[in-house]
């Protein structure tokens, strides 16, 4: 079994190239490549890409997982149905193995892709209660404009296929369980969350979360920004914007803990800032909590209606 090491990129469909790089630019991601096909959007670490956009009818293809080991291709192409191993024929290169999903997702297992130099970031140290003196004789004058996306975090899926799909990730990818969710008796699972086993590592609370519902699709890709500051920064950017559809925000998940903001895109795909996760290592055991107690925000309003029920197949 390989154990995937971070969740490299989205792969989406959308009709017309130019609005959604409009959108992505807003949202705090820059431009890596484009062809006549396809949008590579990074983000300010060093992944040639985090976000892949191919020209057709709107629609979800799937995602990418990385793996520190070449040796871990080999052993996903193995895998019953999975492709053998491929040269990535996209900008930034590499190598990977192609795997299908229950829900019929397109998963690659990547490795060996390009890295880019850092792009800069705002420095922006916050003084605290107990750190008073961290920014000392410097005014905080931050400029407007795009959140500064760092990274890639983790999807999130509806899926009528709940425990096969969630079985599937853990079986092929090894995940492990950070929190499963019940309503009702415990034996009703109905939500997921799933990172990456890296060991003694600490890795992100969750790279997967899977909710069990009557219909399938991508609920959120969510991306990570610098700091607090840059997420209201955006949130005050894309509103500015009038262009794009509000989801859900600006609160504190009580799983996870990270501090959220939602937004879609022109094609109604939801894209989530956050920044402060919950790091994990392998040693923690999978938690089992009810709805009540696992499911919404420490702070900020509830999870509305249409982002509950938000998929895009």
């Amino acid at each position: 079994m390989i154990k995937v090491a971070n969740l490299a990129y989205g792969r989406l469909r959308a009709p017309d190239l130019d609005r959604e790089e409009a959108f992505l630019s807003d949202f705090g991601m820059v431009r890596a490549a484009r062809t006549k096909t396809a949008l590579y959007m990074r983000g300010t670490g060093p992944a040639h890409h985090i976000h892949v956009t191919e020209l057709g009818e709107t629609g979800t293809i799937g995602l990418a997982f990385a793996v520190n080991d070449a040796a871990d291709l080999e052993r996903a192409s193995a895998t019953d149905g999975a492709s053998g191993i491929e040269a990535i024929d996209e900008p930034g290169g590499g190598r990977r193995a192609r795997l299908t999903d229950p829900n019929g997702y397109q998963i690659e297992i990547v490795h060996g892709i390009e890295r880019l130099d850092e792009l800069p970031v705002r420095d922006n140290p916050v003084n605290t209660g107990l750190e008073p003196d961290r920014r000392l004789g410097k005014l905080t004058r931050l400029p407007k404009g795009p959140s500064q996306v760092r990274r890639l975090g983790h999807a999130v899926f509806a899926t009528a296929r709940f425990e096969e799909t969630v079985a599937w990730y853990r079986r092929h990818l090894g995940l492990i369980g950070s929190d499963d969710i019940y309503a009702g008796a415990e034996d009703n699972v109905i939500c997921s969350f799933n990172r990456c086993d890296q060991g003694p590592a600490h890795v992100d609370h969750h790279v997967l979360m899977c909710l069990k519902k009557q219909h399938t699709g991508l609920n959120h890709l969510a991306y990570e920004v610098q700091d607090m500051d840059d997420l209201f920064i955006g949130h005050e950017h894309l509103k500015g914007t009038g262009s794009y559809q509000h989801m859900w925000g600006i609160g504190r998940h009580i799983l996870g803990s990270q501090v959220f903001d939602y937004w879609c895109d022109p094609f109604g795909r939801v894209h989530e800032h956050w920044t402060d996760i919950d790091m994990l290592s392998a040693e923690v055991p999978t938690n089992l909590l009810s709805a009540e107690e696992g499911l919404g925000s420490q702070w900020g309003e509830p999870a509305p209606e249409r982002f509950i029920n938000h998929y895009s197949p």
